[in-house]
């Protein structure tokens, strides 16, 4: 049977296994889903955190809720890269956005849109915040790639090309960044429980007159051996573990967080 209830995941208290006092985090999508879970758990830990969002109201809110500063951008425009900040320790490279076609009809200036947010973006807030980590001594880039940077799926020929440009973007990142304290992780979630997973298993428990546990059983979870969605703080769990201090040696790696849908 399909679990669709919400599984509690308690916050740490403050500093819980990763103090980072006195480090300054970058969060891109930082104002829903699993950004917000990663600005929220990085704050509780010490960091002062930007939230970077292309949504003014829920930028400002996580923001408000860390303590943090709220950066609207919009991540297609290079330009609005250059104006984020340089002193960056932590970067968690989480923003993303989806569309579902098959090649043939995908269009093509939607599949360079989701290069450009999801793969170009992150190398220029790498190519930005990596010197000032370099000469720290210290830094993790922490990328939120998918278990579609592992495997693929019919469909999603831009998310997943994406997400697999991501691994090897971060892979040459754990490489460059070794001889300076600084490594470069994957965490790769299955399908996690943010509003438009939520809304994609509505329309479509509607569109096929089934019960939304059908949906999730039959159609998103049908490779997970674990039937039930991830929540966000799980995957902000991962990422402030690698940032601890038990993880720097941990570099170049994708940590699947899938439910077991990688192990078939």
């Amino acid at each position: 049977m399909t679990n669709t209830s919400r599984t509690p995941v308690p916050a740490p208290p403050p500093g819980a296994g990763t103090d980072l006092t006195g480090r300054t985090a970058l969060v891109t999508g930082g104002g829903s889903g699993i950004g917000r879970a990663c600005a929220l758990a990085l704050a509780r830990s010490g960091a002062a955190v930007h939230v970077v969002d292309r949504d003014a109201e829920t930028a400002k809110a996580v923001a408000e809720a860390t303590g943090g500063e709220a950066h609207v951008v919009d991540l297609a425009d290079p330009g609005a890269i250059d104006l984020l900040p340089l002193g960056i320790d932590v970067l968690v490279n989480n923003a993303g956005l989806q569309h579902v076609a098959p090649i043939t009809e995908f269009p093509a200036e939607r599949f360079e849109l989701i290069q450009r947010v999801m793969v170009t973006a992150p190398f220029l807030l790498m190519r930005r915040t990596l010197p000032h980590m370099y000469a720290g001594g210290w830094g993790r880039v922490v990328n939120v790639s998918s278990v579609h940077g592992l495997r693929a799926s019919a469909y999603k020929s831009a998310y997943v090309a994406a997400k697999h440009a991501l691994e090897g973007l971060s892979k040459v990142a754990a490489i460059e960044g070794a001889p300076f304290g600084v490594t470069s992780n994957c965490v790769n979630p299955g399908y996690v429980r943010t509003p438009l997973v939520e809304g994609q298993i509505r329309d479509q428990a509607t569109a096929h007159g089934i019960s939304e546990g059908d949906v999730l059983a039959d159609v998103l979870l049908a490779r997970s051996p674990v039937k039930r969605l991830l929540e966000p703080e799980e995957v902000a769990a991962a990422v402030l573990w690698l940032c601890g201090p038990h993880s720097g040696y941990l570099t170049g790696a994708s940590l699947p967080l899938d439910g077991g849908w990688t192990a078939g």
